[in-house]
């Protein structure tokens, strides 16, 4: 029980919630539309996403998923031939 609690107690609170830090996604979001234009703001909102861990955890899922379906599908396997030709292979 001890540990549950301080697992809560040291756990950070999540600032986008809170309404006084809209104010500032707002000017953040503003300035960025104004340096970068709506690409800009598309690309930080893409690297605000990718912070979260549900995104990291989906493209961990996803990559492990993607290359172990190469390895399986690239993977050359042997022809079925009798023990003593595999010996004298050229």
């Amino acid at each position: 029980m001890a540990g549950v609690v301080y697992w809560l107690g040291i756990r950070a609170a999540d600032l986008a919630d809170e309404p006084s830090m809209q104010s500032y996604y707002k000017a953040e979001t503003h300035q960025v539309g104004v340096l970068y234009g709506k690409e800009g703001i598309l690309i930080d909102d893409i690297f605000r996403d990718l912070k979260k861990p549900g995104a990291q955890a989906f493209l961990i899922i996803a990559s492990s998923v993607v290359i172990a379906a190469g390895c399986y599908l690239f993977a050359k396997f042997p022809d079925k031939t009798d023990e003593k030709d595999l010996w004298n292979m050229p």
